[in-house]
């Protein structure tokens, strides 16, 4: 029994290391138990890139279609195909998409008051199956307290809808619109895939396998089996 103590009291001094006091353990154990009964998130599974960055970095900006899947789902009953369509590609290219509409739309805040709250309303739901904490680190530190007041403000709640709408008021007449646009659809791009699964070949043929290394070493959560032909280069660049 002397024995089986002094066995346990190892392991409580190295977990008192990281979790000091009771308290702290017990507030970690109720978080990994909640964690562990979220649904589980979307595994993005790619082979055989062979160095074609282009559809490449579209299919990970588009994440195999899984995010035009949410938008139909969210919003079928309320904007056309052709409107569902914009959306979805001023989600994967923001940068782009907006200098376009910039050219084409007349009444903007209109447009941005619009587009921003579409995009919460995606963000919401893509951002459903992830705990509170790991949505937040997901956003950029500067964007990261106004963001999270919008994703869990409950805008039916009386005052709480003036409050909602005042942020997107602010937002637009301060004129950094176009930013929060990008930030949440490169926010919607992240939470639309929890983890990328790189299975090999990412060199051979294409014009660019080193812009998509670029691309994966900027990835939150990736990893990758080599192919026979990423092992050919390796080979031949370590012979230099």
């Amino acid at each position: 029994m002397e024995n089986y103590k002094k066995e346990e009291l190892k392991y409580l001094r190295i977990l008192s290391e990281k979790f000091p006091t009771v308290q702290s353990v017990c507030t970690e154990i109720i978080n990994l138990e909640a964690i562990q009964n979220l649904p589980k998130g979307t595994e993005h599974f790619l082979s055989d890139l062979h160095g074609e960055y282009e559809s490449f970095l579209h299919i990970l900006k588009n994440a195999s279609g899984v995010i035009k899947t949410k938008i139909d789902e969210i919003f079928k009953n309320s904007m056309t195909q052709e409107e569902r369509r914009k959306l979805s590609t001023l989600i994967y290219y923001p940068k782009e998409k907006l200098e376009l509409v910039k050219k084409e739309i007349k009444d903007l805040d209109e447009y941005y008051r619009i587009t921003l709250y579409r995009l919460i309303e995606i963000c919401k739901v893509i951002g459903s199956k992830y705990s509170r904490s790991k949505v937040r680190k997901a956003i950029p530190k500067e964007y990261e307290y106004i963001i999270d007041e919008l994703l869990h403000s409950n805008q039916k709640s009386g005052d709480k809808e003036f409050y909602y709408d005042k942020i997107i008021d602010s937002i637009i007449n301060l004129e950094r619109a176009d930013a929060f646009i990008i930030v949440l659809s490169n926010l919607i791009q992240q939470l639309a895939v929890d983890h990328l699964h790189i299975l090999g070949d990412i060199y051979d043929r294409g014009p660019g396998p080193h812009i998509i290394i670029d691309e994966l070493m900027k990835y939150h959560s990736i990893d990758i089996q080599w192919g026979n032909h990423d092992i050919i280069w390796m080979g031949a660049a370590a012979r230099k």
